[in-house]
């Protein structure tokens, strides 16, 4: 009966089930052997290196366009509406500003209860706008239909459960957002029941950022702990994969277009690049003039550059398959706290604690 479970081909019916189960043990041991040996990482031979000997670094000719003033605080968070137009920053001024990023205009300021806030996310159908901080709560609030009357700055919802600071929150779809949190948590929410869902908690430290794949139900996070974790919501477990390499705190995360792979940012001044199917580093983006740590972090439309934040004042572009880089987005005067890709690819957007939004495009 010990023998019904294991294949004909692989262990002889003659053989007691303690010899069956022992040469089962060796070939397991040989197959995570030999996982983990391809799984190792050579920092200076990355396997996108060997084919990006043959190719040019491309150049990236951005350059500011626009500016948007109106915010009187430290901006610590900025996210472009679906829709590619409009645009949601939160400064500590106490304020949400629904932005349109090809005017400059303000089309909507919400104040906020607390003005500690250090996050924000536009809902998927451009109804709401989430935001959150030291309060350790996500607040969602409603926005208004064109031509019609602001409605009142109360929040539609406030989802409440974390013991720490809200350091960044996505929304899922309609009806379901992801927050994460200073106490090493994140929490699946039910918007409409106010009710949390589930909560993913293998972090060791403060989780500080989060990234969605559309229309699956994968997520990645970064922490303070340096790890970045891919989870799946379905499966309300325990996160599928831990990816490590970095060196001190990953405070941003952003899954590339394709969904297979994600890009982190770090304290230890490098950007890495991590695929899912393979389990490992493709590509690390670092220069040995840049000593800083990196806040934030987003890949192109097309993937081909790689778009990061830095405590130098400066935002820098990268190579994604090369790992040069290729433009120095120069203009802020304090350190670039956020940013973001316009869902159309044709504009970047940066936030800084100089109380600006800059807008970058060809």
């Amino acid at each position: 009966r010990n023998l019904a479970l294991v294949a004909p081909h692989s262990v002889p019916r003659s053989l007691p089930a303690s010899m069956a189960d022992q040469k089962l043990n060796n070939e397991i041991k040989k197959l995570k052997d030999k996982l983990d040996d391809l799984r190792a990482i050579d920092e200076n031979d990355t396997p996108m290196n060997k084919e990006a000997q043959a190719e040019k670094s491309g150049n990236c000719p951005v350059v500011q366009r626009r500016v948007l003033k109106g915010h009187f605080g430290k901006i610590y968070a900025v996210h472009w509406a679906p829709e590619g137009r409009n645009l949601v920053s939160a400064s500590q001024d106490g304020r949400l500003i629904i932005w349109n990023g090809f005017t400059t205009n303000k089309v909507h300021a919400i104040p906020l209860r607390s003005s500690w806030v250090m996050t924000c996310a536009y809902h998927p159908s451009s109804k709401y706008v989430a935001c959150g901080g030291l309060d350790n709560i996500c607040s969602i609030y409603d926005l208004p239909e064109p031509g019609k009357e602001p409605p009142r700055p109360k929040p539609y919802c406030e989802l409440a459960k974390h013991d720490g600071y809200l350091s960044c929150c996505r929304y899922v779809d309609d009806r379901r957002i992801i927050t994460a949190s200073g106490d090493s948590t994140c929490i699946l929410w039910d918007i409409e029941q106010r009710r949390a869902d589930y909560v993913f908690s293998d972090h060791e430290q403060d989780v500080m950022s989060v990234s969605i794949v559309k229309d699956t139900a994968m997520f990645v996070t970064g922490s303070v702990d340096a790890d970045a974790k891919l989870w799946d919501y379905r499966t309300k477990k325990g996160c599928v994969m831990t990816y490590t390499g970095h060196e001190s705190d990953v405070n941003s995360v952003d899954f590339f277009p394709d969904g297979n792979a994600f890009v982190t940012a770090s304290d230890d001044s490098s950007c890495r690049l991590f695929d899912i199917r393979a389990h490992r580093q493709l590509q690390q983006y670092t220069d040995e003039k840049v000593v800083c740590g990196i806040t934030s972090v987003a890949c192109s439309k097309s993937g081909a550059y790689l778009f990061a934040g830095y405590d130098d004042y400066c935002c820098y572009a990268w190579d994604t398959i090369k790992g040069d880089l290729i433009n120095i987005l120069s203009g802020h005067e304090n350190r670039v706290s956020c940013l973001g890709v316009q869902s159309t690819g044709d504009a970047l957007c940066t936030g800084s604690w100089d109380s600006l939004l800059k807008i970058w495009a060809h």
